[in-house]
């Protein structure tokens, strides 16, 4: 957030040119991260085999011969790094909301409302894909990146308008919230002179690269609340070009990785529609180029360093956010006054040894298991190939080398004149084939593969994979409950130095900057009504939770169902507890929620009135039969009428169901009334009654 307008001078302009330039550079110059990241992925995508015989054996298969054998890379990276994804996000990104706000009794309506605005958020926000993302980042690479802020965008909402008939209209609405963006570790900058979980706090700088079209700049210009020198930024050229596989190039960059991807990334920068339509150039005083690289920069810097005049505080520290396009036009200025007074982007480091930026990844302690396993496979591979193509002494004298090399498995070979009535047996010796070796390589690949679960701390359970034994369901669960300490480990680490940190920037926002609305809640499906004052009385008290929770204080199945027992067995214990929010909270611990069919307080209140009245109700009827002379249905009526029926208005209840709805409590006010209405009749046809209950069932 801002505050108002800025338009920096071009001297201010320059020196964030400056800025922006030493920013990025003080990476690249430290070590070659893009090329660390690069040999990773193609780790993790199993890419790295490069080799002429690779290369001769996959062409030969797409050209339909199945009889070549190609080099097989063994999948040890990417399942151990997704397996410990999945444990990472089953943890934090399964709730809903993934943070959920807890209060102080006195503040529950206002934990709701914080509830409310964080899902809401969340889904638009599209907070739980882009944090996966990030999080596959940091096991790959020990770094993951995600910028949080609060942001305005232009959406639309669907109206009606009479005079057009049954079409309905496009309202334009302005949508505000935290939004969650997974950012590139290639393409991403920070001060790395402190350690990375560190930067939000301590960094002086952070930011990134986007690769944009003319459109989407547009559309992205016009969403800022203030910009500058727009022409300039579409007519300006790029400085660094768009890199393509050269690790050391400044500017956006694209690593080759999938030889096999489906679209050719380098064709992407040359897109120019008006071009390829012959338009360039006309109805247009604006030179558009086909691509930008757009720069957004936050800073923590000193106004009076840049010669900004007129800002408050000219030598106190302040976050500042910049956009620049190619390298030379700034378009944006920004003072960040959010009350965190962090860097909005957060740094995702799932292992800390202490060692900072020369902490292996996860991916990178398992790679040369990759390595060594892939070796033992793709030497039995090439004992299959010298199986079906051995090599052999031959006498050229007597048999061609063409001959012999031909690929058909039915050619004749021909021998030579000199060899003409002698021992044919003497001009071709093939080597004896032995494969003493599979058996060995598959007992080691099994054994290095344990290795990597090892080092993971990953067992083959919990990468769904069958294993054998003869244990009892109790030791499996102990066993499994152990297994994933070192996964609580990694969980209580990033809960410091990344979780804590996204809580804290997105409840301050929250607070800071929410207005007044109406959302619907989706876990209570009812609509919340935001009321901002409120939300901010309650910060001191206020805390952000998430999905961490040590195994040992889950409900297991056992505990569960002893539970149920006792709650049934015991009738005393309605006396010490209250047993329906007991019995919802035990079943949602097993992850069935049944918060939605419980009654609200105004409902158990209205039905316990209800039943009170039916109770008197009914013994006035009852009384009314032993009353001489037999009291009139008139009198009745009017007697039953002293003490009215409640109804739901009175205890702000609404029942909101139709009258045909199983347990409607108006189905039972008419069976009462009904019964009401057959002790009168009994009173004025005393022989008639008896008759009819002296009849047998079904003639009534």
């Amino acid at each position: 957030m801002a505050l108002p307008a800025y338009k920096p001078s071009e001297r201010t302009q320059e020196a964030i040119l400056q800025f922006s330039k030493q920013a990025y550079s003080l990476l690249n110059q430290q070590w070659n991260i893009r090329s660390q990241l690069k040999r990773i992925d193609l780790a993790y995508m199993r890419e790295q085999d490069c080799t002429e015989e690779q290369a001769k054996a996959k062409l030969a298969n797409r050209r339909g011969d199945s009889t070549k054998f190609q080099n097989i890379t063994v999948p040890i990276v990417m399942p151990q790094v997704e397996s410990a994804v999945t444990y990472q996000q089953s943890v934090f990104l399964t709730g809903y909301p993934i943070f959920g706000a807890v209060s102080l009794p006195e503040y529950m309506d206002e934990a709701m409302m914080m509830d409310t605005i964080i899902g809401e958020q969340q889904v638009r926000g599209r907070w739980v894909s882009e944090l996966m993302k990030t999080m596959r980042d940091g096991f790959k690479y020990n770094l993951g990146a995600v910028e949080v802020d609060w942001t305005r965008e232009v959406s639309y909402a669907l109206g009606t308008d009479v005079t057009r008939g049954k079409e309905g209209t496009q309202n334009q609405v302005i949508w505000e919230g935290n939004k969650l963006k997974h950012l590139d570790m290639y393409n991403t900058f920070w001060d790395t002179r402190v350690p990375a979980g560190m930067v939000a706090e301590f960094g002086e700088f952070a930011g990134y690269i986007e690769l944009m079209s003319r459109i989407r700049l547009k559309k992205f210009i016009a969403s800022l609340p203030v910009k500058t020198n727009v022409t300039q930024a579409f007519e300006a050229g790029s400085v660094s070009p768009i890199a393509y596989g050269s690790d050391g190039t400044p500017g956006y960059y694209l690593p080759f990785l999938n030889p096999e991807a489906l679209l050719d990334l380098t064709t992407q920068a040359t897109t120019n529609w008006l071009a390829w339509a012959g338009l360039a150039g006309e109805n247009s005083n604006i030179r558009y180029k086909d691509m930008y690289q757009v720069t957004t920069l936050y800073g923590r810097i000193l106004p009076s360093d840049f010669g900004m005049s007129g800002i408050p505080g000219q030598n106190t520290p302040q976050v500042w956010k910049f956009i620049i396009v190619n390298e030379q036009v700034v378009i944006y200025a920004e003072q960040m006054t959010n009350a965190h007074d962090l860097l909005p982007i957060l740094f995702y480091q799932p292992l800390d040894d202490g060692l900072g930026y020369q902490t292996k990844s996860f991916a990178q302690n398992i790679v040369p298991i990759q390595d060594i396993t892939t070796a033992l496979a793709n030497s039995s591979i090439a004992s299959r190939r010298r199986a079906i193509s051995d090599r052999m002494l031959f006498d050229p004298s007597r048999v061609s080398a063409g001959a012999l090399n031909n690929d058909s498995p039915s050619a004749k070979i021909p021998v030579r004149p000199s060899a003409y009535q002698d021992d044919l047996s003497k001009a071709v010796y093939a080597f004896p084939f032995r494969d003493d070796q599979f058996q060995i390589n598959s007992a080691e690949i099994q054994f290095y593969g344990n290795l990597a679960n090892q080092i993971s701390g990953l067992n083959p359970a919990r990468q769904g994979q069958f294993v054998k034994g003869n244990k009892t369901r109790t030791e499996f669960q102990e066993i499994m409950g152990n297994a994933n300490g070192r996964d609580q480990a990694v969980a209580l680490s990033t809960e410091g130095t990344f979780w804590t940190p996204l809580k804290e920037i997105v409840k301050i926002n929250i607070l800071q900057y929410q207005g007044g609305v109406s959302l619907f809640n989706r876990e209570i499906q009812e609509s919340v009504v935001v009321d901002p004052v409120s939300l901010r009385k309650a910060n001191l008290v206020f805390k952000v939770s998430d999905g961490l929770m040590p195994s040992e204080k889950l409900i297991d199945g056992e505990s569960l169902a002893m539970a149920m027992q006792t709650i049934a067995a015991v009738p005393q214990l309605a006396q010490a507890y209250n047993l329906a929010p007991m019995f919802s909270y035990l079943m949602k611990a097993r992850g069935a929620k049944l918060q939605p069919f419980e009654k609200s307080p105004e409902q158990l209140a209205y039905e316990q009135a209800l039943g009170t009245w039916q109770q008197s109700a009914m013994m006035i009827a009852e009384a009314a039969k032993e009353t001489e002379p037999p009291m009139t249905p008139e009198a009745l009526k009017e007697l039953v009428e002293t003490n009215p029926m409640p109804t739901p208005e009175q205890f702000g209840y609404n029942p909101q169901k139709p009258l045909s709805s199983p347990g409607n409590p108006m189905l039972e006010d008419k069976s009462i009334l009904a019964s009401i209405g057959e002790k009168v009749s009994a009173i004025q046809n005393p022989q008639q009654a008896q008759g009819q209950q002296g009849a047998p069932s079904g003639t009534r």
